[in-house]
């Protein structure tokens, strides 16, 4: 029976169940957080807080989340597998590289056509991640996160997303990219993608829901990617009901079987550090938190007439898709 590995361990992938296929746990941001966080950060209190939350999001019926925080945005499993022993949901972790175009100096002189040359680290590390686990934690990845973002395709971009491809050639282990979906860079991923020979069913251009361009969103999952509407909450790039309305629409014209869908969540992210920074975002974003989808977009979703097979798709048929594994 094909598994997929969480925090807790591989569980089968019928077991992935009602699916959040982006959401985070925590974003940090670590040497900020390390020399200036007795200003606002407090473990037990985040720790605790985010047991509630996702206690809370479990309670709503949501069986598992996948969560993309990788290298870049703070990652750091013991803290998220101390919170996972208290709550009965899945967490599905990530490897890769966050960065919207220079790669960290950590990578810079090694590598191919680099000053030091060699192998290429960052597959090396991606594929640990994936087959030995991450850190010590015994945690393994069980799939990639990168960006293509308005800059494009720098040339440490470009050095990230074939490291990526790489891995994934070599894993089989599927990919999810952030996108800049005004500037349509789920394009150039998609190119890239194709050439690097990656199965392009195995992949999630994330944040398609911030446009309502049907033919764009229409040629991704014709190529036979999948969709991520998964920034619900977040109005200042697209409001709730122009998602909502857009994924009726595609519904209809039969792509249920290529969108997932999220909130890009988080428990705590540092971007709003502090309690003043708090409250302001969720005056400016009050809708952005992991009970949007099911208290107020599945409802929405509905009366559009999506029917409850077409959400089931949605939620539970296309995330066990895209982690089951090819055969031979």
């Amino acid at each position: 029976m094909a598994t997929v590995e969480t925090v807790r361990g591989p569980v089968s992938i019928d077991d992935l169940g009602v699916t959040l296929m982006h959401e985070h746990v925590f974003v940090l941001t670590p040497d900020v957080q390390q020399n200036y966080g007795d200003l606002w950060w407090d473990e037990e209190e985040r720790v605790a807080d985010a047991i509630g939350k996702l206690r809370a999001l479990a309670e709503a019926g949501i069986d598992t989340i996948v969560d993309p925080t990788v290298v870049g945005l703070g990652r750091y499993l013991p803290r998220v597998a101390r919170i996972n022993t208290e709550v009965d949901i899945n967490i599905v972790v990530a490897t890769g590289l966050y960065t919207f175009d220079e790669i960290p100096h950590f990578f810079h002189y090694r590598g191919p056509d680099t000053l030091l040359g060699g192998p290429e680290l960052m597959t090396e590390m991606f594929v640990r991640d994936i087959r030995e686990g991450i850190g010590d934690t015994g945690v393994k990845a069980a799939f990639l996160k990168c960006v293509v973002e308005e800059r494009g395709l720098t040339p440490d971009q470009t050095r990230v997303q074939r490291a990526v491809c790489a891995t994934h050639r070599e894993t089989g282990v599927p990919i999810t990219v952030h996108t800049n979906a005004a500037h349509q860079t789920g394009r150039l991923a998609m190119e890239l993608y194709a050439k690097e020979g990656v199965d392009l069913t195995k992949v999630v251009i994330g944040h398609s829901g911030d446009t309502n361009d049907l033919d764009y969103l229409k040629r991704i999952m014709d190529q036979g990617a999948t969709i991520g509407c998964d920034r619900f909450g977040l109005d200042l790039f697209n409001p709730t009901a122009d998602r909502v309305a857009t994924i009726a629409t595609l519904c209809e014209q039969g792509y249920a079987d290529r969108i997932v869908l999220a909130h890009d969540a988080a428990c705590y992210m540092d971007f709003f550090s502090g309690e003043a920074a708090q409250q302001a975002l969720a005056q400016a974003a009050p809708n952005w938190h992991y009970l949007h989808i099911s208290n107020d977009v599945l409802p929405a979703l509905r009366e559009r007439g999506v029917a409850d097979e077409q959400i089931t798709t949605m939620l539970v048929d296309n995330p066990r898709r895209y982690f089951t594994p090819k055969e031979g």
